[in-house]
């Protein structure tokens, strides 16, 4: 019996040595590289928050990346930047995808959609995005692009393969390639990419 209650003693001993050795590193580490922060809130639910990675909005984001990645190239030519062109474009962007009105119709080997608006920024914005992307990926996934500007907006006819291009629709369409991002990029450096 005796040495049940040595081994139970040893156990809450070492126990509460680690315990309190755990705590210690805790509190240094709080009082190192982030003494400034508040911790409490974090420690409510028993574990740290998460690495944030969030800008907090789409565009803010995407500048935020542009920016850190010219702020990383030395051979950043800091007399040609330009962050508004690349902020006007997410503008453009935001105003195709969430404000434009498409109506669909089917055509021979696909489709042609009518993008449109009655807010004249946002005709500005169809026009602009679809004249310049139907240019640039003309001929991607072997789809023929055409855009035609119109009154309220433009028309963007896309043939090649009609079950895919009629299931992306016209905003799927849009996104096809990965060219978005350098894009951006040659933006913010102060090129006209289109």
């Amino acid at each position: 019996m005796k040495s049940v209650r040595l081994f139970f003693a040893t156990s809450i001993l070492l126990a509460g040595t680690a315990f309190s050795s755990a705590s210690d590193d805790h509190d240094a580490m709080m009082q190192g590289a982030h003494s400034g922060m508040d911790h409490s809130a974090m420690m409510e639910h028993g574990a740290p928050a998460p690495a944030m990675t969030e800008g907090g909005q789409a565009a803010f984001a995407a500048i935020q990346e542009i920016v850190a990645a010219l702020l990383a190239d030395p051979r950043t030519d800091w007399d040609t930047v330009n962050i508004e062109a690349l902020r006007q474009h997410l503008i453009d962007m935001d105003n195709v995808t969430m404000r434009a009105r498409v109506t669909t119709e089917a055509v021979p080997g696909g489709a042609r959609f009518s993008v449109a608006s009655d807010d004249p920024a946002v005709q500005t914005s169809i026009r602009a995005m679809t004249v310049a992307h139907a240019a640039t990926m003309d001929g991607v996934e072997g789809w023929s692009l055409k855009a035609e500007e119109t009154p309220n907006g433009a028309t963007l006819t896309a043939t090649g393969d009609e079950v895919r291009i009629r299931a992306l629709g016209y905003i799927g369409l849009m996104t096809v390639g990965m060219h978005h991002q350098e894009h951006h990029l040659a933006l913010a450096r102060g090129a006209m990419p289109h």
